[in-house]
């Protein structure tokens, strides 16, 4: 059976890294993208601006409980499935955040992004680093990074003028065709290895995923309100 170390996809795979680029690059813009448009979202949906600031704070804890448990769930439903799914997600929830009409509305959809962002970002790395022999995966890891760190630095002067010239609901619309872009190209281009396909699907702590998901989110909580 084909193992980490020998298996190569079919495509050439900086294809694969450019795929996994286009969704990571959004699920790391969209953490500053709203940064600048605060104002704007809370005089359009009637709230305050402290309780807007939850706009970024539901995205940012969110994205932190599903981060580090990604792994188990992508062993249940397959690794491009999963992938796949939580585009889509990603996707759904980015078109319900620029057309949500009270903040509530709006917070459970930043809250779906979040969850949705966090699983795609250890799924696509870990796929990209199979995709590469182990003499270029340090190559890829330079490329993939470049783009996670440049977008939450171009994401408030976006955000800003995005909100400027139309409206704070295009910072999260702007997702879309990116986001169905990269949906087609993973349908097209990605598949699990066959080492992962025959992996049995180890039980879930339930009690341990309950206490880490409350744990981290109460830590993100205070982290960003600094309370």
């Amino acid at each position: 059976m084909a193992n980490a170390n020998d298996w190569r996809p079919q495509v050439n795979p900086w294809f694969i890294a450019a795929t996994m680029i286009l969704p990571t690059f959004m699920v790391a813009l969209d953490t500053s993208v709203a940064n600048v448009a605060l104002p704007h979202i809370a005089g359009s949906l009637s709230a305050s601006a402290d309780e807007a600031t939850w706009v970024l704070t539901s995205y940012l804890v969110a994205n932190a409980i599903v981060l580090p448990i990604s792994g188990r769930i992508a062993q249940f439903l397959g690794r491009s499935r999963f992938l796949i799914i939580s585009m889509i997600a990603f996707t759904i929830s980015s078109l319900a955040s620029g057309a949500a009409v009270t903040l509530d509305m709006e917070i459970i959809a930043r809250v779906i992004q979040g969850a949705s962002g966090g699983a795609l970002l250890p799924i696509s790395q870990a796929i990209l680093l199979e995709s590469f022999p182990q003499s270029k995966r340090g190559e890829a890891m330079a490329v993939y990074g470049l783009g996670v760190i440049v977008a939450p630095v171009v994401g408030p002067t976006l955000g800003g003028w995005i909100t400027d010239n139309y409206s704070w609901r295009w910072i999260f619309y702007i997702n879309l065709p990116v986001c169905l872009l990269a949906i087609l190209l993973t349908k097209l281009l990605i598949e699990d290895p066959p080492y992962i396909q025959a992996e049995t699907p180890k039980s879930v702590d339930y009690v341990g995923f309950i206490l880490v998901a409350v744990g981290l989110g109460a830590l993100q909580v205070v982290l960003d309100t600094g309370e």
